[in-house]
């Protein structure tokens, strides 16, 4: 495939645009890219149709965490209104250098939910905790902004990915479970949060169709007058 067809332009959702490319991603067993990622939050935010509810781009997250200087990021967080969201989740990235579009090695996923006060980081590598440092950069930069009381937890029994590329497929079957938890109703129980649903609905087998039901999903979208 050339350049020029990587590049074509299939499909604008939102303020999303896909490129071939992506679904070359999406066709084979490779590592999500940040538009695959922005898209399905994109998707979901359209499911879930709610001012409670705010999936972070992965582009935002990266600069929460990568911001140089308090200023600059309160100017940058301010029109998410954080403190009036009752849930929020960031796609987390191990990388670190700003000059680097679409750099990193790993996904992992840090929500927050309101009413417990609670940050939880789900990591889906067979290690535990492997973004875990990145993860904590984002809830120290946010926390002033959402509530300066909130608690951190990491999720080590999140489930785990059985090869080295579907994190990414991870955080967007996570996301996905935690958004239909929360627009199902959540339990009186704060403890328990969304962690039953996780178990039952991210398992490596839904998680592994999760690739070909995105790219059924932007090629049905792509068909849509």
């Amino acid at each position: 495939m050339t350049t020029g067809s990587a590049d074509e332009k299939v499909l604008s959702y939102n303020d999303v645009v896909l490129r071939r490319s992506d679904l070359d991603i999406l066709s084979g067993p490779f590592f999500l890219n940040d538009r695959i990622i922005e898209f399905y939050f994109s998707y979901l935010t359209s499911c879930h149709p709610s001012e409670d509810i705010l999936l972070v781009p992965p582009s935002i997250t990266f600069w929460i965490k990568e911001c140089p200087d308090t200023e600059s990021l309160k100017e940058f967080v301010e029109p998410l209104h954080l403190s009036q969201r009752k849930l929020i989740i960031f796609p987390i990235n191990d990388n670190a250098d700003v000059t680097m579009a679409e750099g990193g090695s790993h996904w992992s996923l840090l929500a927050y939910e309101k009413n417990a006060n609670l940050f939880v980081h789900h990591d889906s590598s067979q290690g535990g905790g492997v973004n875990g440092s990145h993860a904590k950069r984002v809830y120290r930069s946010v926390t002033c902004f959402v509530a300066s009381d909130a608690t951190y937890v990491e999720c080590f029994d999140s489930p785990k990915q059985v090869n080295g590329y579907d994190c990414g497929l991870y955080v967007t079957a996570i996301a996905r479970a935690i958004c239909e938890w929360f627009a199902c109703g959540r339990p009186k129980d704060e403890q328990k949060l969304w962690f039953t649903s996780i178990k039952e609905q991210v398992t490596p087998s839904l998680v592994s169709k999760m690739r070909s039901d995105i790219l059924e999903l932007i090629r049905s979208l792509m068909a849509t007058p």
